[in-house]
């Protein structure tokens, strides 16, 4: 059975994130809780969070024990992107994205 949970438009660069997520993949629940909250990285914080959502929902709405559950998919998908601006010399600006990203775990009891 596959359980998910989804964070949406957090303030994190895909890019910085998923080299994490693709470390996940395939762990048991128990090392991916512990990788995530021995890293010091924002990533880590945002990932973690929302596999420990994932866990609360395979145990409380599939009631499936944690032992068993692994991570079988961890994606970072491109959120929305707030345009800010730079002032720059002669009144001029320059244009700054500040990234967004959706955070998707999804938990699986099969080996």
């Amino acid at each position: 059975m596959e359980i998910q949970s989804i964070s949406k438009n957090v303030r994190l660069s895909p890019s910085k994130a998923r080299d994490m997520a693709r470390q996940m993949r395939g762990m048991p629940v128990e090392q991916a809780l512990q990788m995530t909250s021995m890293s010091e990285r924002k990533a880590g914080f945002y990932l973690g969070k929302t596999l420990k959502s994932a866990i609360a929902n395979a145990e409380n709405n599939a009631d499936l024990p944690v032992e068993t559950l692994r991570v079988k998919e961890a994606r970072i998908d491109e959120g929305p992107r707030m345009k800010r601006f730079w002032p720059r010399a002669r009144g001029m600006v320059s244009r700054i994205q500040k990234k967004m990203c959706h955070v998707k775990i999804v938990l699986t009891d099969e080996q």
